[in-house]
């Protein structure tokens, strides 16, 4: 029988002073012990990462983070999980724990902007080189491994411009050359693909977004192998990269609803995407949604669902237009981040923006085109589509 994610989430009894079905909330720094050797055995366990259920120092957690890990690690698949307390901090243990002094990373060229300016401003004042490939481009990923190679960072799909690579063509060059691997799943979530169980090293992803669902929570998880558990939990251990537990419980909550919510986003984002494929002013959709393409296929091969953020294409020289359709959508929200319940909308100017300009080195759009990603909530879909349908009026 297949279970939901409830059914898998489901959180034990586990003594009397806690019946509730919720686990508790535990604030914690110092944790007091019996007795030396029972501090020192509790230690010696978690250095072996055998199942505890609280952490000797409030640095590593609580009992309320290592709820949602054990979660984490049973939805992946992991050897462990790592909690971080923004998504971003998840991405930045793991090029900290793994990179050293002389390594290259091969970080592809579509990655989030924040992972492209560690990857290409801070670690270089360690050292550590990163070189961006094409993500339409196998060959290019290929020629640009050396000896200095370390790991190899993946976001698929891309950030704003949703290029789907083939990931087993990834992981089989990765394991030839001995070089490690990431794989930032946020858009897939591990409900969708399972990063470790092809053979990535470490699957990331943003529990701000989906995991969450409310947007009233931040995070990170790091889901590792045996092959890297050691020194990701020796730099976690020392950074204090935690999530506290508050942020834990609210991504608990979260989780449970995880597959109803992202079958619900999907649905009403084929709606919005069947509308939008009529309009003339929409040069092209950034979505899995045509069978033909590229990316559909790379889509199927790998996930078992999608979800409601996709990108838009408005070819138009008049940039000001495109402006005033976005500041006139009256049910989509203007932000940053996705994943909530709320409909959301950004104008990704990558060419414009002075910032992205320097950082994106591919890009297979004309200058005149502009990239508006939408996130599709839980709202009625039909009312969504009326708003799309009355502002692309202004699009000139």
């Amino acid at each position: 029988m297949k279970k939901s994610i409830t059914t898998f989430l489901k959180h034990p009894i586990k003594d009397d002073l806690n019946r509730s079905a919720n686990p508790s909330v535990t604030r914690a720094s110092t944790i007091l012990f019996n007795s030396m050797q029972e501090l020192h055995k509790h230690e010696k366990n978690i250095r072996e990462n055998k199942k505890v259920s609280y952490y000797s120092y409030g640095r590593y957690g609580s009992s309320t983070t290592i709820e949602l890990e054990n979660m984490m690690k049973g939805l992946e698949e992991a050897y462990h999980v790592f909690l971080t307390g923004t998504g971003f901090g998840g991405v930045a243990l793991a090029i900290m724990s793994i990179c050293r002094p002389g390594d290259e990373i091969l970080v592809s060229d579509n990655v989030y902007g924040p992972t492209k300016e560690i990857s290409e401003e801070l670690v270089s004042e360690f050292n550590i080189k990163a070189i961006f490939y094409d993500p339409d481009k196998f060959n290019d990923l290929e020629n640009k491994i050396s000896k200095k190679t370390k790991m190899i960072l993946v976001e698929n799909p891309g950030s704003n411009t949703f290029e789907f690579q083939d990931l087993s063509k990834i992981i089989n060059l990765a394991k030839r050359k001995k070089i490690l691997t990431f794989l930032d799943n946020t858009w897939g979530t591990p409900l969708y693909l399972k990063p470790l169980k092809i053979g990535f090293d470490m699957s990331f992803t943003s529990a701000t977004k989906y995991l969450s669902g409310h947007s009233d929570a931040m995070g990170g998880s790091l889901a590792v192998n045996k092959k890297v558990f050691k020194k990701v939990m020796f730099f976690y251990k020392l950074s204090g990269y935690r999530m506290s537990a508050d942020e834990a419980y609210l991504i608990i909550r979260g989780l449970r609803t995880l597959d109803v919510r992202l079958k619900q986003h999907y649905e009403n984002t084929i709606k919005v995407i069947k509308f939008l494929k009529k309009q003339k002013k929409i040069k092209e959709i950034l979505y899995p949604h045509n069978p033909s393409s590229k990316n559909y296929k790379l889509w199927k091969k790998y996930y078992k669902g999608a979800n409601g953020l996709f990108s838009i294409v408005i070819n138009s020289k008049n940039k000001n237009s495109v402006i005033k359709f976005v500041n006139s959508l009256k049910l989509f929200g203007i932000g940053y981040s996705w994943g909530g319940f709320e409909s959301l909308v950004l104008l990704q100017n990558l060419r414009g923006n002075t910032k992205y300009t320097k950082i994106r080195k591919f890009l297979r759009f004309d200058k005149n085109d502009h990239i508006v990603r939408l996130h599709i909530g839980l709202e009625d879909p039909a009312d969504l589509i009326l708003d799309l349908k009355k502002s692309l009026k202004f699009i000139k």
